[in-house]
């Protein structure tokens, strides 16, 4: 019987991405500067597993959730899903294993999450999160100091953005006396500026007269003189605290506007909240959120004040301009017979450059024509002749200049 079989190519899963070396080059330059600001700042890296159990998310939001992430049974049938995001498996990996450790914990990460939703520009199903998590003061200067982290490595990066800061706090005393569920809603609705949905679902539970105070809130947008406006509107609110963190950071130089529509999408924040929006994105901009909030308690922990920030990574790869430093390439092309002694001259190299040896058999004309190819700076070529002298041929292939050096001239060459 004749089987006929057909090649089918097998395309990436839908909202992925594959990365060329280039793209990674890039992203790994971006990446060391984020983790050398965020450790010089005394975070330590934390890690935590891909998948996690489906609770841990829905304890807090809801089974609603689960239409939105990558959830399923294992062969157990236990109820599992991949991360969706950092900071509730931080704060369970903190009260599983780190409660008697001294206070400020200070963490950071960096690793892929996955959500279920349309892909589209700046949102994909896989993406990355770089984060920190400052665990265990409710003083003003936790706030301050995340702030301000999140702000310098923003900075180093040569991003344009502008960082908006709240206090959620203030919308939340707004809601006070309406049910958690209503007011969550409402919090999401305020989050996604969604004004229809906003003002059919105020209309929905008869609280009309709430228009007013939430709209203008949502507008008031500059200076510190925002915050005067906005005592002016809700009189009864205690607005010391988000007056202290931003005349602090105002004094620290960190440029911000004073934002008091910001909800942000996860309920489990409970003060000041913060956002950066960058330029170049489109619609999607928001390159980094956080504020503080209390999640330890959920997950079988004592209460814990935390404060945080994510950076959406895929983001800012997208629109940041950074030089990547790559190291010199040679090429060390070798005659037939001579393989062995071209890969003991290219390991002597390895501590100095990326060296590169022929694995094809090719000719040597072949050898260099492949040099040039992966854009090689240099290339060492082994002769039979030179080698008895104890010597080898180097060639700049920049200038093309072409010379013959002893043996333990070359790494000065290179």
């Amino acid at each position: 019987m004749l089987h006929l079989t057909f090649d089918v190519k097998i395309e990436r899963p839908r909202g992925t991405r594959d990365f060329l070396p280039d793209e990674m080059e890039k992203r790994r330059a971006i990446e060391r500067v984020m983790r050398r600001i965020a450790e010089s700042y005394g975070y330590r890296e934390v890690l935590t597993p891909t998948f996690e159990h489906l609770e841990l998310f829905t304890i807090k939001s809801g089974e609603g959730i689960v239409e939105e992430i990558y959830a399923f049974k294992d062969k157990g049938g236990r109820d599992l899903a991949l991360r969706p995001e950092l900071t509730a498996p931080v704060m369970r990996m903190f009260v599983n294993e780190c409660t008697g450790m001294p206070k400020p914990l200070r963490f950071y990460y960096f690793a892929n999450c996955f959500r279920y939703e349309r892909p589209q520009r700046g949102r994909y199903r896989e993406f990355w999160q770089f984060g920190v998590e400052l665990i265990g003061s409710n003083s003003y200067l936790a706030d301050v100091e995340v702030i301000s982290l999140s702000y310098e490595i923003m900075k180093t990066l040569k991003l344009k953005f502008d960082l908006h800061i709240g206090h959620v706090g203030l919308l939340r005393h707004v809601l006070r006396d309406l049910d958690e569920k209503k007011a969550e809603r409402i919090m999401r609705l305020i989050d996604k500026k969604d004004v229809e949905n906003l003002d059919r679902f105020l209309d929905e539970i008869g609280r009309t007269e709430l228009k007013d105070v939430i709209y203008t809130l949502m507008e008031l947008v500059g200076g510190l003189d925002v915050l005067d406006e906005a005592k002016e509107i809700v009189r009864d609110f205690d607005f010391s605290y988000i007056e202290r963190v931003a005349q602090t950071l105002e004094s620290l130089d960190v440029e911000f506007k004073v934002d008091l529509g910001i909800a942000r999408g996860l309920d489990y924040y409970t003060g000041i909240v913060f956002e950066a929006y960058a330029e170049g994105l489109g619609a999607q901009n928001q390159i980094c959120g956080g504020g503080s909030y209390r999640l330890a308690h959920l997950f079988g922990g004592e209460d814990t004040p935390a404060t945080g920030f994510a950076l959406g990574f895929d983001r800012i790869a997208e629109i940041c301009e950074i030089d990547v430093e790559r190291p010199k390439k040679v090429v060390v092309v070798s005659f037939k017979g001579l393989e062995i002694e071209a890969w003991r001259i290219a390991n002597m190299l390895r501590d100095k450059a990326v060296v590169v040896t022929d694995v094809m058999e090719r000719s040597v004309k072949r050898q260099l024509s492949y040099a040039n190819d992966i854009d090689a700076d240099y290339a060492v070529i082994v002769g039979e002749r030179e080698l008895k002298e104890g010597k080898v041929t180097i060639k700049n292939l920049r200038t093309m200049e072409q010379r013959t050096v002893k043996m333990e001239e070359l790494l000065s060459e290179l």
